[in-house]
């Protein structure tokens, strides 16, 4: 009635009765044909519910295995650029015009005179090593 609730009318008291039902002495029958199809109604949502979950977390550990793959391509760009940079750095270094400058302006050496150095004397019982089998420390 148009959300609109009904008084009871004046003068006309509203009874109320309860009545007291005893439903102890009542017994349930199951009905085996039913229990059966509960069950297997039953299994089969979990069955369901088993299969949707583990493909929801093959999903998401896919996902989560893409963003670490992600993350470790970055550091592997940055790794190699660093490296770039760094061989750049040494291949400065080991430039012999570099040295040479350093040698002569910050070092103050200069080139030997005629009479500073003196060759050794090999013929004077002294063995000289063959480094032909050494194996240089330098990786290039």
């Amino acid at each position: 009635m148009n959300g609109v609730t009904k008084r009871p009318r004046k003068g006309i008291p509203e009874v109320r009765t309860i009545k007291r039902i005893d439903n102890s002495r009542r017994v349930r029958v199951l009905q085996p044909a039913r229990v059966r199809d509960l069950a297997r109604t039953a299994a089969l949502w979990c069955a369901f519910a088993g299969l949707f979950l583990l493909y929801g977390y093959q999903r998401f550990h896919c996902i989560e295995l893409s963003f670490q793959l992600e993350a470790l391509k970055n550091r592997q760009a940055q790794a190699a650029a660093l490296n770039s940079e760094l061989r750049l750095e040494v291949a400065g270094l080991r430039n012999p015009m570099r040295i040479d400058h350093v040698a002569r302006r910050q070092l103050g050496l200069t080139e030997p005179l005629p009479g500073q150095v003196v060759p050794s004397d090999a013929s004077s019982g002294a063995e000289v090593a063959d480094l032909s089998g050494v194996r240089s420390n330098r990786s290039q």
